[in-house]
């Protein structure tokens, strides 16, 4: 299901994304301070994140875990790697995530966060 959704980012394949929310799904994304609720709301920030220049992110393979909450819901966390141009430079941001999965859905995305990891204190 990650490498599906990572595949949709990298290819700038907005329907495919959506595709993979539950419309009722909630999004915390990276580059928000919204909460987004619904189909048009996830569209939009999927939109204009897939407009960067040179949009990219690949997971750091060996921070994921995997949680089995049910026969098909799991719950997925890690962090994965941002990149982007900004004024021209290619930047990385990374950042950590965590989805709840019903795979028995068609779309499975029921909730998805994911933020900036901070900087140490």
């Amino acid at each position: 299901m990650l490498d599906r959704w990572m595949q949709a980012v990298n290819q700038g394949d907005v329907a495919h994304l959506l595709a993979l929310y539950a419309p009722h799904a909630v999004l915390i994304p990276t580059f928000s301070n919204r909460l987004l609720n619904t189909p048009d709301k996830l569209r939009d920030y999927f939109e204009k994140l897939g407009s960067r220049e040179e949009l990219s992110i690949a997971l750091h393979e060996k921070t994921l875990l995997t949680q089995t909450l049910g026969e098909t819901v799991f719950a997925l966390s890690g962090i994965y790697n941002w990149r982007f141009a900004v004024d021209g430079e290619l930047l990385n941001f990374e950042a950590r995530f965590s989805y709840l999965l019903d795979l028995a859905l068609p779309a499975p995305i029921l909730h998805h966060h994911s933020s900036q990891i901070p900087r140490m204190v």
